[in-house]
């Protein structure tokens, strides 16, 4: 039997489906999902298209590919039994740390809000969306929810969550198409500049924007957004519970 080298190793390593998913993430975080060609992976594996097109079938199913792991990495592990849902308690936590999961993700990875939303809206019998349902909905239970309330309750969440990422995600490129960072020294300077812009409205006509403005500046949209999960908790439980 022939002794593989350490070359052939390689080989196989970079011709595995985990190999060029880790690859396909890292070209999507690097230039956007509109680089992410089979040149461009062929080039940086070392490799040719074919033995790229054998593991992957397409440029779509890859996408959702590098989708998934993210989204896996993401979320909780999932729990052990899935006859018992845990206490409520248990069930708040774990919808706060999925969420949390999948906002730092898409910080991380700025393609990820789109590419989520495209799963949800456009392939729901995919891989990612019945990842995030699951996530989100094994811990509705543990809430007082009646059952026929559970999918209403769930896509409540799970539309707050993708669509309060997306908007910090979009408010990102804006930023940095005028030049200013969201991180950091340029980022308060932003905000200092939208307060005072906000204070030199019209008091009559923008009275609420007077009051807010020195919020505004001091705000961390991490915890703004946490805050927006934590406020829907709050309104399941109260109308879950009997008066």
């Amino acid at each position: 039997m022939t002794t593989p080298t350490p070359q052939s190793r390689r080989r196989r390593q970079v011709l595995s489906r985990e190999r060029i998913i880790e690859a396909a993430v890292g070209l999507l975080d690097t230039a956007g999902a509109g680089a992410l060609t089979v040149r461009a992976l062929s080039e940086r594996l070392s490799t040719g298209s074919g033995a790229i097109y054998h593991h992957v079938g397409n440029m779509g199913e890859l996408l959702q590919a590098a989708t998934e792991s993210v989204v896996v990495a993401a979320l909780p592990a999932p729990q052990e039994s899935t006859t018992d849902p845990g206490t409520e308690d248990t069930g708040r936590e774990r919808i706060r740390a999925a969420a949390l999961g999948l906002y730092d993700a898409v910080a991380e990875h700025p393609w990820l809000a789109v590419q989520l939303a495209v799963q949800v809206t456009r392939s729901p019998w995919g891989t990612v969306t019945p990842r995030i349902f699951e996530s989100i909905g094994g811990c509705v239970r543990t809430l007082g929810v009646p059952r026929s309330d559970w999918f209403a309750t769930t896509s409540t969440l799970v539309h707050y969550i993708l669509g309060a990422t997306s908007q910090n995600a979009q408010s990102s490129d804006t930023a940095d198409d005028v030049g200013v960072p969201r991180a950091g020294a340029r980022r308060a300077e932003f905000l200092d500049s939208v307060s005072k812009a906000w204070k030199s409205l019209d008091a009559g006509d923008h009275p609420f924007l007077h009051d807010i403005a020195d919020q505004m500046r001091g705000h961390d949209d991490r915890e703004q957004f946490l805050t927006g999960i934590d406020l829907i908790l709050a309104g399941i439980t109260a109308v879950s519970r009997p008066s």
